[in-house]
Parts: C-alpha cells; sequence; structure tokens
C-alpha cells in the first residue's frame, strides 16, 4: 500500500511539471524616446498614459504616476497571454482593459481590479534621463 501511496505522488507530480504558458512571454525591449516628442505629451500630467506600438510582445503602456515617476508595461493581456490580447487605455487613463475577457489593471502598479485576471501586467524598467525616457528589460 505504502508503494502505491509513493508511486501515485511521482505520477502526480510528473503532470504538474509541464510546461506553464500563463506568463507574458520575455521579448526583448529597448525603447527610447525624447519626452518633447508630441507623441508623450499625455504623460506630462499625472496619470497620463499613452500607447507605444512595436515594442513589447503586444506593445507598451507607458505611465505618470502620481509620484512623478514613470511605469512601463507591456499591453499583452496578463489573462490568458497565450492569446496575446492587447489591453486598451480606459477613460480616464487610471486604468486598462482586455477586450477579450473584460479584465482591468490599475495603471499605477499594474494589479489586476476586475477579474477573471489575478495576475498583474508585466512591468519593464524605465529610466529617465536627460529629457528623455528609456524603458528596457
Amino acid at each position: 500500500m505504502r508503494k502505491l501511496g509513493i508511486l501515485t505522488v511521482f505520477i502526480l507530480s510528473c503532470f504538474a511539471c509541464g510546461k506553464s504558458t500563463d506568463y507574458v512571454p520575455n521579448v526583448s525591449v529597448n525603447f527610447q524616446m525624447a519626452l518633447t516628442d508630441p507623441r508623450l505629451n499625455a504623460l506630462h500630467n499625472t496619470n497620463g498614459a499613452v500607447i507605444i506600438n512595436g515594442y513589447g510582445v503586444a506593445g507598451l503602456i507607458l505611465f505618470r504616476r502620481a509620484d512623478g515617476s514613470y511605469a512601463a508595461y507591456d499591453r499583452c493581456s496578463a489573462y490568458l497571454p497565450q492569446n496575446k490580447c492587447a489591453v486598451t487605455l480606459d477613460n480616464p487613463t487610471l486604468t486598462c482593459s482586455d477586450p477579450c475577457s473584460t479584465s482591468k489593471w490599475l495603471l499605477q502598479d499594474g494589479t489586476p481590479v476586475k477579474a477573471p485576471a489575478i495576475k498583474s501586467l508585466k512591468e519593464y524598467a524605465v529610466n529617465v534621463s536627460a529629457f528623455e525616457i528609456f524603458v528596457q528589460n
């Protein structure tokens, strides 16, 4: 009986070690733009956000936090990311939504605020110097 229990635990653990696809894939991100560029005008205001296409898995969302710092998130929904559904900015730009699942995330820190999402948005490192913004991973 003991051997049967050990064998059952071993078999179950083998199935549990399958490759997970419930995360946003790691891709190289190296974005740089002058903060004076008109496409980034919304970032001059607190809680301003812009979408940048062509970077990350589904594009980037750049967000100006209340403390003046910046956040950068991948637009790929953290809910079923294998579908690569791009989130959209809400109005006002305090949140973003997944049009495929109706999930919502808070842009202040990327945390989910509406189900079915339970994972935060994928965040990238942001640096600002000499009036330029850099986003990288």
